[in-house]
């Protein structure tokens, strides 16, 4: 076989591979229908009294998940090793509502990394067919790739926290003034929590809906928002959730402070928004300055300029 015919059969490996790791970790994201059932019905007896078998996955695995699985959970291992933070990581899942472990966050990062490894290998098998003698450099850049590919994926998963966050920020004056409306309107905290968390849809609610969870399993309304305000990247939600607590405990009128808290986020919506206007100007004028000003002056002086050449003798 030449060259060429190796590339094009490593290739076609690489990416059969690549192809049945996204198939796998799709099928994780999806929570199996025992996830959801089975913290209700734990404590139940079983149905033929046999006694429950402790330590055993419910979730069926797959024979590639049982192929490569090992390797990508030490591979996640290796990479947890180097790189380290698995505190900021678990934060930032949190704050992301991704429903998953760090260590199957690191088997996604080693992923990422292996389809740019797999890119820059096939980039470099190509580059040996033409100009051979370059595996060291191309060694090289696969490393670099695979590296790359890890970072790309916690960057990303900071991305995903920011997209996150901005939209709880446009969501909570609404959620605010609902807030205020139903309990002026006389109804309880709990209720006029529920009410809001079913008429509205978004990830601020979502965020009060396991608060609503936490209160209807026993946990007291202030301490359910004061773990909000303790989990929450926002310095705006976090003082919401604490204010609402104080009311609560304190018997302070709630109205009042949930629509002061809705006035404060829209005041912080105006100020920033002012800021990145004043941002926006200063980057709006690179293309006046350096695309229609030139055009203008060339407009304004090539007419005197073939003018002169054409009378100066």
């Amino acid at each position: 076989m030449t060259l060429a015919m190796w590339g094009a059969v490593l290739g076609a490996a690489a990416g059969a591979g690549l192809l049945l790791a996204g198939v796998r970790l799709l099928a994780l994201r999806r929570t199996p229908l025992a996830d959801r059932v089975l913290p209700y019905v734990r404590d139940l007896p079983p149905a033929g009294g046999a006694a429950p078998r402790l330590g055993v996955d419910p979730r069926p695995t797959s024979a590639v998940a049982g192929v490569f699985g090992p390797v990508l959970r030490s591979a996640a291992e290796s990479v947890e090793r180097v790189l380290g933070g698995s505190a900021s990581v678990r934060r930032r899942l949190v704050r992301a509502n991704l429903d998953r472990t760090v260590q199957e966050f690191r088997v996604e990062q080693v992923v990422w990394g292996l389809a740019a490894f797999a890119l820059a290998a096939a980039y470099a098998l190509l580059r040996a067919v033409t100009d051979p003698g370059q595996l060291g450099a191309a060694l090289v850049v696969c490393a670099i790739a695979f590296a790359v590919g890890v970072l790309a994926r916690d960057q990303h998963l900071t991305g995903q926290v920011r997209a996150r966050e901005r939209r709880i920020l446009a969501e909570f004056p609404t959620v605010a003034e609902l807030l205020a409306l139903a309990v002026a309107a006389g109804e309880s905290p709990v209720a006029a929590l529920d009410r809001v968390v079913r008429r509205s849809g978004g990830e601020l609610s979502a965020d009060l809906a396991r608060v609503l969870a936490a209160v209807r399993t026993g946990e007291p309304v202030a301490s359910a928002f004061e773990s909000l305000a303790a989990t929450t990247g926002l310095p705006l939600v976090a003082r919401f959730a604490q204010g609402i607590a104080t009311a609560v405990e304190r018997g302070t009128p709630l109205a009042d402070v949930l629509h002061a808290q809705a006035a404060d986020v829209r005041e912080a919506g105006r100020r920033e928004l002012i800021e990145v206007a004043a941002r926006k100007e200063v980057v709006m004028m690179v293309p006046v300055v350096f695309l229609v000003l030139p055009i203008t002056v060339l407009f304004a002086f090539w007419p005197g300029v073939v003018g002169l050449s054409l009378t100066t003798p």
